[in-house]
């Protein structure tokens, strides 16, 4: 089985028009399906430093003296580039969300396929799984996280619920199913499941504060004319990403100069991007995706 099934594979390499010469990073290397095809653009004058925090991405590492691998959180991207003695890059690529393995590997406990103890870690340095999070918070978070992170509109009924059945530790994949069974609709008990999935596991790997800390960085390594490449897998990430671009912020409204005009990092590059018919017919998995292409402005 293939680590990680790259996703848009040729449309977001292409979207980083690459310099031969240039210096690249792919924040999130998984099976190193886009780091090779960057490295297959380069130059032997150019270089790629790859991150990923989980351990299993490690065994990917590519043999080639024009990379590195760096087991961080991308959200550290400025320290450890600078670590490296790199200040800018000619632009970063970024597939968000989870790997294939990750989901493909039933003990990791990110897929509602198999039982499993309640994990969703995507490193093994997070202090908190799934098992805390179910079990230890407040029926107020919990029921922010299921509105904020799984945008379930009964999310202080499951909150609530999950409180209450608390007499016994809710352990494993099988438990939170079972204590969450009467909110699974028959028509659409897996699209309810997986929400409620999502939602534990960005709060688990505080997987949208690590976007955001990400993308205030790029303004300061990624080079005039760089550009940034990026992939979102659900409304969350995408909305972070479009903002970003957008105006440089999340949230408000940037600040306007004597004429009007606003002062922002990037611009977007073409339309927004999604895999075609065939490639969602080969890996199902890349149906929601959304990629979205930006260039550093030369202000």
């Amino acid at each position: 089985m293939e680590y990680h099934n790259p996703v848009l594979l040729k449309e977001t390499v292409d979207g980083l028009n690459i310099n031969p010469d240039g210096v690249y990073v792919d924040v999130t290397f998984g099976g190193g399906g886009h780091s090779k095809e960057i490295l297959s653009r380069l130059s032997s004058k150019g270089r790629l430093y790859a991150f990923d925090q989980d351990e299993d991405a490690l065994k990917n590492a590519i043999d080639d003296p024009r990379f590195t691998l760096i087991h961080e959180n991308f959200r550290y991207i400025k320290r450890f580039l600078r670590f490296y003695g790199v200040k800018e890059v000619d632009g970063i690529l970024g597939d968000f969300g989870v790997s294939s393995h990750q989901f493909d590997e039933a003990g990791r406990g990110f897929s509602i396929r198999f039982d499993a103890d309640l994990d969703m870690r995507m490193s093994k340095k997070i202090t908190t799984s799934a098992y805390d999070v179910v079990n230890d918070y407040t029926e107020e978070e919990l029921r922010r996280m299921f509105s904020v992170y799984g945008e379930l509109t009964n999310a202080k009924a499951i909150a609530a619920q999950i409180v209450a059945s608390r007499e016994e530790k809710v352990n494993t994949i099988a438990d939170l199913k079972e204590v969450v069974d009467k909110f699974l609709p028959k028509h659409a008990e897996h699209k309810v499941l997986a929400k409620i999935f999502q939602a534990i596991r960005i709060e688990v790997n505080e997987e949208l504060l690590v976007i955001e800390e990400f993308l205030l960085q790029t303004p300061e390594i990624v080079k005039k004319g760089g550009r940034l490449s990026l992939i979102s897998y659900h409304s969350l990430e995408d909305r972070l990403v479009k903002r970003f671009i957008r105006s440089g912020m999340f949230e408000g409204e940037p600040e306007k100069d004597f004429y009007g005009n606003i002062t922002v990092p990037f611009k977007k590059k073409g339309k927004l991007i999604v895999p075609s018919a065939a490639e969602i017919k080969v890996n199902n998995r890349a149906r929601s995706a959304k990629l979205r292409i930006a260039e550093r402005i030369e202000n």
